[in-house]
């Protein structure tokens, strides 16, 4: 391994300004928040959380890397997608450049949901990962708390996937919208023919 992968610190540096580093990207997916939505599933997480939907995810190696300008126009350009959510991985560990698509999407009339393995009362401290207060800013939903599998929850009743998670909604307007559900999936085929299976069963699962 090399000194960058063992330093998560020194990988996010290494991202250039205005770039994300990312595992995977969908479109109109109807099980990862309220109504139609992209997703972003960033790389890179510290917590490794035993039966984690997505080991792919914890490395900080560059696997993928967006603009912030390309991942909006990837978003804008599907008439269907009414939001965004940001999954993972740590969002907050990149936490400047969502802040920016948030922004920039929000403008637009979408709607931003993130997940976390962090608690809220620690993204609004002094501890937080750089740029978190500013993509706090941006969120309409947020999915605080590390997945438990102690605690998992599998329940068309339940929009988290262990019970220690919490929903934060922060717009009034969606209040109503919490419909997604712990035991939903949904598979999407891609253009080169592979899959990604996605929801609480398997929140990015890449198939042949």
């Amino acid at each position: 391994m090399t000194e960058e992968i063992n330093n998560p610190l020194l990988a996010l540096r290494s991202i250039p300004a205005g770039y994300a580093n990312i595992m995977g990207y969908v479109d109109e997916s109807e099980v990862n928040g309220p109504g139609c939505r992209a997703v972003i599933w960033v790389q890179g997480c510290l917590r490794e959380c035993p039966s984690c939907f997505n080991p792919e995810s914890w490395s900080f190696e560059i696997n993928q890397l967006i603009s912030v300008d390309q991942l909006v126009e990837k978003i804008l350009s599907q008439p269907r997608n009414q939001g965004v959510t940001f999954s993972g991985g740590e969002p907050f560990w990149q936490a400047p450049a969502l802040a920016i698509v948030a922004r920039q999407v929000k403008a637009a009339g979408l709607n931003v949901m993130s997940f976390t393995g962090f608690t809220l009362e620690r993204l609004q401290s002094e501890y937080a990962p750089a740029g978190a207060e500013e993509l706090l800013e941006q969120l309409d939903i947020l999915i605080d708390g590390a997945y438990l599998e102690s605690l998992a929850v599998n329940s068309p009743n339940s929009p988290v996937s262990s019970s220690n998670q919490r929903v934060h909604v922060f717009n009034p307007a969606l209040k109503d919208s919490i419909t997604w559900a712990s035991d939903q999936v949904e598979i999407h085929v891609l253009k080169d023919g592979s899959r990604i299976v996605t929801g609480y069963l398997g929140t990015m699962q890449l198939a042949d």
